[in-house]
């Protein structure tokens, strides 16, 4: 069992993507690097969906899932750690919206806003990507003090397109429930 500290500890919601290799076992494998870090710890994650791929359309098509975490991290920190996991992973960056072993994106964290040449919060993109929105209303407690359940609720409504998202397999961590509504 992994010690996780608890000082100052914050929420975090995170987008997980992947369409090359074995793209469950890559998203399980990229949980366990987040949960081992000793200032992270998995909450809860979403149910897994497969989805068409968006922007750059020649490719395989993504698993996609979200999970919140508690850190004691910086949003900077735990981008850091996010991206130092999706190198562990095999991440290459060749094209923009590209075939990709593992893409991690830190989303929302305790509605912080912040806009450095490093990192965006809330995650510009977030309300437009269905891929993104369905796994994340999975997950975020109606209870939520911070607006991320309206907001991500209320988008989710509005959007137009989420035919290219399909239940794959409910949620692949065994150490968080998942959220639902259902």
């Amino acid at each position: 069992m992994t010690k996780h500290s608890t000082s100052e500890a914050s929420e975090a919601y995170i987008a997980l993507g992947a369409n090359l290799g074995d793209r469950e076992s890559t998203l399980f494998k990229a949980a366990e690097l987040l949960d081992g870090h000793p200032d992270i710890q998995v909450l809860r994650s979403s149910n897994l969906y497969e989805t068409d791929p968006v922007g750059y359309e020649d490719q395989p098509n993504f698993l996609n899932m979200a999970m919140a975490l508690r850190t004691s991290l910086t949003p900077e920190a735990l981008l850091k750690v996010m991206l130092e996991t999706e190198l562990a992973l095999g991440r290459e960056r060749n094209i923009r919206w590209g075939p990709r072993t593992v893409d991690l994106d830190l989303l929302w964290m305790e509605g912080q806003v912040l806009d450095t040449p490093l990192l965006t919060l809330p995650h510009p993109r977030m309300l437009e990507r269905s891929f993104v929105l369905v796994p994340l209303c999975d997950i975020v407690p109606e209870e939520d003090p911070t607006g991320l359940y309206e907001k991500a609720h209320a988008a989710l409504d509005l959007m137009n397109g989420k035919e290219g998202i399909r239940f794959w397999k409910t949620g692949i961590w065994p150490n968080a429930s998942v959220h639902s509504e259902n």
